[in-house]
């Protein structure tokens, strides 16, 4: 299984969306500092994941809310 996951930033209150095989591994990296493009924007909260059964369906999904929704609603 894949997921396309979206975080909160405590810090800035911005998010981050991004994907994973393992959501609560990688959420547990952004919070360590181990991200280089979060790292300065820490610590994170999952606000919530969807579930992909292919690599290639998770990066399309993710591409598309990156590129493709209003990022104001969110």
């Amino acid at each position: 299984m894949y997921y396309v996951y979206l975080l909160k930033s405590t810090k800035d209150n911005k998010y981050y969306i991004g994907q994973t095989q393992d959501v609560a591994k990688r959420l547990e990296r952004h919070n360590a500092g181990q991200v280089i493009s979060t790292k300065s924007r820490r610590p994170f909260k999952l606000v919530g994941y969807e579930t992909y059964d292919s690599r290639n369906e998770a990066r399309w999904a993710e591409y598309n809310l990156k590129n493709h929704s209003d990022k104001k609603n969110l």
